[in-house]
């Protein structure tokens, strides 16, 4: 609590890395209910602009090196839940 954390992702892929690579970071609460994207990624980070993680979500990954972690500042105890890393890399998914 109050700290950065770090949500690590890492990807491996048989295609070349392009700008058609995208990142797209999901969370679900812990109490349930719906699914949200936090973050993309498309050649430039896209953090998002509403809800409970706006304004604390930062892009520390790498896609050159197979990275599309995430960092969040100042976590507190309501956004315990399910972070989901989705990396697509067209024709690679």
């Amino acid at each position: 609590i109050g700290e950065q954390v770090l949500l690590k992702c890492s990807f491996k892929s048989s295609s070349p890395i392009t700008e058609s690579l995208t990142v797209d970071w999901t969370y679900r609460p812990l109490t349930g209910g719906q699914m949200e994207t936090i973050f993309h990624y498309q050649s430039v980070p896209y953090p998002t602009t509403v809800g409970k993680f706006k304004d604390r979500i930062s892009w520390v990954g790498n896609v050159a090196k197979g990275d599309a972690s995430v960092a969040i500042q100042s976590p507190v105890m309501s956004d315990n839940g399910t972070f989901i890393c989705s990396v697509k890399n067209p024709p690679d998914v």
